[in-house]
């Protein structure tokens, strides 16, 4: 267990690997309910759902490790839960970016 000590196991780790699993088992699904034929869309490269989820990711995975580098990951609100509050991370900004561009990619690519 001490390799696994710098794993991130948080809140919001945990809703992205929820997230992902939930977005293949819907794209599992959809192959096997309406399968598909190769999309050309602004890339002007043939891409199916699969490939547009991978370029979504790593496009996502970008997005985060550039604000993380740029802005950080200070909270910028807190709720009034608990004794303490809970702390909202920058990082759900960048989430919400990443959200939105993979709606993008998802609908030109």
């Amino acid at each position: 267990m001490e390799n696994l000590a710098w794993m991130a196991w948080t809140l919001p780790t945990a809703i992205f690997f929820v997230a992902l699993a939930c977005t293949l088992a819907v794209m599992t699904w959809l192959a096997a309910a309406y399968p598909e034929a190769e999309r050309v869309g602004i890339l002007r490269i043939p891409t199916t759902r699969g490939d547009r989820l991978f370029i979504s990711l790593i496009l996502a995975a970008v997005i985060h490790l550039a604000w993380i580098g740029l802005v950080g990951t200070d909270s910028i609100a807190t709720l009034p839960i608990g004794e303490e509050g809970f702390e909202i991370s920058s990082l759900w900004l960048a989430t919400m970016i990443s959200l939105a561009s993979a709606v993008a990619i998802f609908r030109n690519v």
